[in-house]
Protein backbone atom coordinates (compact mmCIF):
# COMPACT_ATOMS: atom_id res chain seq x y z
CA UNK A 1 0.00 0.00 0.00
CA UNK A 2 1.55 3.28 -1.06
CA UNK A 3 1.17 6.42 1.00
CA UNK A 4 -1.98 8.20 -0.18
CA UNK A 5 -1.75 11.34 -2.27
CA UNK A 6 -5.07 12.60 -0.84
CA UNK A 7 -3.96 13.65 2.63
CA UNK A 8 -7.51 14.49 3.73
CA UNK A 9 -6.53 14.56 7.43
CA UNK A 10 -4.45 17.68 6.70
CA UNK A 11 -7.28 19.60 5.06
CA UNK A 12 -10.44 18.42 6.82
CA UNK A 13 -11.62 18.81 10.38
CA UNK A 14 -12.67 15.59 12.10
CA UNK A 15 -16.34 16.56 11.80
CA UNK A 16 -15.95 17.05 8.03
CA UNK A 17 -14.67 13.54 7.33
CA UNK A 18 -16.82 10.87 5.75
CA UNK A 19 -17.11 7.47 7.40
CA UNK A 20 -14.33 5.87 5.32
CA UNK A 21 -11.92 8.69 6.12
CA UNK A 22 -12.88 8.63 9.81
CA UNK A 23 -12.37 4.88 10.12
CA UNK A 24 -9.04 5.03 8.29
CA UNK A 25 -7.65 7.28 11.03
CA UNK A 26 -7.48 4.30 13.38
CA UNK A 27 -3.86 3.12 13.21
CA UNK A 28 -4.64 -0.30 14.69
CA UNK A 29 -2.49 0.17 17.78
CA UNK A 30 -5.17 -1.43 19.99
CA UNK A 31 -4.33 0.76 23.00
CA UNK A 32 -7.86 2.09 23.37
CA UNK A 33 -9.02 -1.52 23.75
CA UNK A 34 -6.98 -2.09 26.89
CA UNK A 35 -8.76 -2.13 30.23
CA UNK A 36 -8.14 0.84 32.46
CA UNK A 37 -8.68 1.26 36.19
CA UNK A 38 -9.87 4.51 37.69
CA UNK A 39 -9.12 5.57 41.23
CA UNK A 40 -12.53 6.51 42.61
CA UNK A 41 -11.10 9.12 44.96
CA UNK A 42 -8.69 10.91 42.62
CA UNK A 43 -10.15 10.08 39.20
CA UNK A 44 -6.69 9.08 38.00
CA UNK A 45 -6.76 6.44 35.28
CA UNK A 46 -4.28 3.56 35.29
CA UNK A 47 -3.68 1.58 32.10
CA UNK A 48 -3.32 -2.19 32.18
CA UNK A 49 -1.93 -4.72 29.72
CA UNK A 50 -5.29 -6.53 29.64
CA UNK A 51 -6.99 -6.51 26.25
CA UNK A 52 -10.70 -6.58 25.56
CA UNK A 53 -11.82 -10.06 24.55
CA UNK A 54 -12.72 -8.76 21.08
CA UNK A 55 -9.26 -7.35 20.39
CA UNK A 56 -7.10 -9.40 18.06
CA UNK A 57 -3.85 -8.93 19.95
CA UNK A 58 -1.76 -9.68 16.82
CA UNK A 59 -3.38 -7.15 14.48
CA UNK A 60 -4.61 -4.50 16.94
CA UNK A 61 -8.07 -4.64 15.38
CA UNK A 62 -11.46 -5.57 16.78
CA UNK A 63 -12.57 -9.08 15.84
CA UNK A 64 -16.19 -7.92 15.40
CA UNK A 65 -16.07 -4.14 15.09
CA UNK A 66 -19.50 -3.82 13.52
CA UNK A 67 -21.24 -5.71 16.36
CA UNK A 68 -18.87 -4.87 19.23
CA UNK A 69 -21.52 -3.11 21.31
CA UNK A 70 -23.60 -6.29 21.40
CA UNK A 71 -20.69 -8.08 23.12
CA UNK A 72 -19.05 -5.16 24.93
CA UNK A 73 -21.77 -2.61 25.75
CA UNK A 74 -19.27 -0.29 27.47
CA UNK A 75 -17.14 0.00 24.32
CA UNK A 76 -16.78 3.70 23.58
CA UNK A 77 -17.93 5.03 20.23
CA UNK A 78 -15.52 7.70 19.09
CA UNK A 79 -17.09 10.75 17.54
CA UNK A 80 -15.60 14.18 16.88
CA UNK A 81 -17.61 15.55 19.81
CA UNK A 82 -16.71 12.70 22.20
CA UNK A 83 -12.96 12.95 21.65
CA UNK A 84 -12.68 16.15 23.69
CA UNK A 85 -14.10 14.43 26.76
CA UNK A 86 -12.13 11.17 26.56
CA UNK A 87 -8.96 11.89 28.47
CA UNK A 88 -7.62 8.32 28.38
CA UNK A 89 -7.07 8.14 24.62
CA UNK A 90 -3.45 7.25 23.88
CA UNK A 91 -1.07 10.16 23.35
CA UNK A 92 -0.36 8.72 19.89
CA UNK A 93 -4.02 8.33 18.86
CA UNK A 94 -4.69 9.92 15.47
CA UNK A 95 -8.11 11.17 16.57
CA UNK A 96 -6.60 12.86 19.60
CA UNK A 97 -3.64 14.28 17.67
CA UNK A 98 -5.82 15.79 14.97
CA UNK A 99 -8.32 17.16 17.51
CA UNK A 100 -5.40 18.89 19.24
CA UNK A 101 -4.08 20.32 15.96
CA UNK A 102 -1.10 17.95 15.83
CA UNK A 103 0.08 16.03 12.74
CA UNK A 104 -0.12 12.27 12.33
CA UNK A 105 3.11 10.51 13.20
CA UNK A 106 5.40 9.16 10.47
CA UNK A 107 4.60 5.56 11.46
CA UNK A 108 0.84 6.04 11.02
CA UNK A 109 -0.33 3.78 8.16
CA UNK A 110 -1.94 6.72 6.35
CA UNK A 111 1.41 8.49 6.28
CA UNK A 112 3.73 5.52 5.79
CA UNK A 113 1.52 3.60 3.38
CA UNK A 114 2.30 0.44 5.40
CA UNK A 115 -0.47 -1.09 7.55
CA UNK A 116 2.19 -2.76 9.72
CA UNK A 117 4.18 0.41 10.39
CA UNK A 118 2.43 0.92 13.76
CA UNK A 119 3.69 -2.50 14.87
CA UNK A 120 7.17 -2.01 13.41
CA UNK A 121 7.45 1.27 15.33
CA UNK A 122 6.57 -0.49 18.60
CA UNK A 123 3.49 1.68 19.11
CA UNK A 124 0.90 -1.11 19.16
CA UNK A 125 -0.18 -3.60 21.82
CA UNK A 126 1.29 -6.44 19.79
CA UNK A 127 3.40 -8.71 21.96
CA UNK A 128 2.78 -7.27 25.43
CA UNK A 129 -0.88 -7.81 26.33
CA UNK A 130 -2.90 -10.59 27.91
CA UNK A 131 -6.48 -11.58 27.24
CA UNK A 132 -9.13 -10.51 29.72
CA UNK A 133 -10.19 -14.18 29.82
CA UNK A 134 -6.79 -15.11 31.30
CA UNK A 135 -5.90 -11.99 33.30
CA UNK A 136 -7.63 -12.40 36.63
CA UNK A 137 -7.39 -9.34 38.90
CA UNK A 138 -6.81 -6.22 36.78
CA UNK A 139 -4.90 -4.54 39.60
CA UNK A 140 -2.10 -7.05 38.99
CA UNK A 141 -1.78 -5.83 35.40
CA UNK A 142 -1.28 -2.06 35.77
CA UNK A 143 1.51 -0.94 33.44
CA UNK A 144 3.96 1.91 33.69
CA UNK A 145 4.23 2.51 29.96
CA UNK A 146 2.57 5.60 28.60
CA UNK A 147 -0.33 4.92 26.32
Amino acid sequence: MAAPTNRFWETKRLDEMNREEWESLCDGCGKCCLHKLEDEETGEVYPTNVACRLLDRRTGRCKDYKHRHAYVPECVRLTPRAIASIDWLPQTCAYRLLAEGEPLRAWHPLVSGDPDSVHKAGISVKGWTVSEDEAGDLENHIVEREL
